[in-house]
């Protein structure tokens, strides 16, 4: 690690309040892939990206989380608890989360990357954030772990369930259209703006053979996602009159 990787590392250990015995293993928790590959052509051999991580870090949070609920949800049964983890374990909200911790500003992103936004694009937030949960696991146990980040599944857990917040938009908008109107929305990609690396798409999402909102992205997932928060936001309005 250099010294500005090392600053960043500190820095980022400070404001999660956990000092890592192994500082290597949180390096490469920010390291997205497209630095690591940037740095190898550069000849440094060592810089691993954090897709690894990603992998375990994904059912560390599971754990946690349906710990939670299963302690402090007692009278939810199973499909609700099941409903609720999936939200909160969704790539909107470890987004978010990864936003409320400022993680996007710690990331070891690639040129490309960085001119494109990959600080605030959700998909890179959540996959980060599970990285840096289980270099956590991996560094100080599921304990330490619980102390960093529980708190914040938790907020959005109860939320949640209170039907304060929503996040897996594209589900929870199929299961309004299928409740209210016995249909399944539709997503057309309609166009792709702008050089093939820094390409957006745009999604039309059609209800009924009705257009009910656009969304755009820098991939076609997250055109689809922007679509049916719009439609959602769209069709909320309506139910609201």
């Amino acid at each position: 690690m250099n010294e500005e990787e090392t600053k960043t590392i500190i820095d980022f250990m400070e404001s999660i309040g956990y000092r890592f015995l192994e500082p290597r293993l949180i390096y490469t928790a920010l390291c997205h892939s497209s630095y690591s590959h940037e740095q190898k052509q550069r000849g440094r051999k060592d810089v691993e990206s954090n897709e690894r991580l990603e992998f375990l870090g994904d059912a560390a949070i599971d754990l946690i989380i349906a710990e939670y609920l299963y302690t402090h949800f007692p009278d939810a049964p199973e499909g609700v608890m099941a409903k609720i983890k999936a939200a909160v374990a969704s790539e909107e909200a470890l987004a978010q989360i990864a936003r409320d911790i400022d993680l996007g500003s710690y990331l070891f992103l690639g040129r490309g990357e960085e001119i494109t936004g990959g600080r605030d694009r959700d998909s890179i937030l959540a996959d980060t954030l599970e990285a840096v949960a289980a270099a956590i696991y991996i560094d100080g146990g599921v304990e330490q772990l619980k102390r960093c980040l529980l708190s914040h599944f938790a907020r959005y857990a109860q939320e949640i369930s209170e039907g304060k917040i929503v996040f897996d938009y594209k589900t929870h908008l199929q299961e309004i259209t299928q409740e209210r109107f016995r249909q399944l929305p539709e997503y057309i990609l309609v166009d792709e703006k702008g050089p093939s690396h820094m390409k957006k798409f745009v999604v039309e999402l059609r209800l009924n053979r009705k257009t009910i909102a656009f969304g755009e992205g820098f991939s076609i997932k997250e055109a689809e996602k922007d679509a049916a928060k719009k439609a959602l936001e769209k069709l909320k309005g309506e139910f609201d009159r």
